[in-house]
């Protein structure tokens, strides 16, 4: 039986807070086994949890924050659109990308597809 939506939902606000303020735990305890990570998509494909453990530890140490600006979801897939600023040194960033998710049936992420590009990344005044 898939996920409600309001599952799918909860899911995808912790996840935008974890990859902003939380820990590569946190953000993995969102995974189901098996799951993978594109990101961007045309990227290689994280399929191990290795792997996906490597990509998130980058965020880890940065000071961030997220915020989710729209989701939809049907069926047990949800696309949302959300901004992380990321401050490096005296400098601000923003991202807005949008992420294609899939979630099994306790509403555990079975597969991240991040779209965006380089121009999705701006510098804040």
């Amino acid at each position: 039986m898939a996920p409600t939506a309001d599952v799918i939902r909860k899911t995808v606000e912790k996840y935008v807070q974890a990859v902003a303020h939380g820990t590569v735990d946190d953000v993995l305890a969102l995974y189901a086994k098996g799951a993978t990570v594109e990101d961007p998509v045309g990227t290689e494909v994280k399929t191990t949890e290795a792997s996906i453990r490597e990509f998130y530890a980058v965020v880890e140490s940065m000071e961030q924050t997220g915020e989710v600006l729209t989701v939809r979801i049907a069926a047990s897939t949800a696309a949302f659109h959300f901004k992380l600023t990321t401050k490096f040194g005296d400098k601000m960033l923003e991202i807005s990308p949008i992420d294609v998710m899939e979630f099994d049936d306790e509403g555990k992420i079975t597969s991240m597809r991040a779209i965006w590009g380089q121009e999705d990344m701006v510098q804040l005044p």
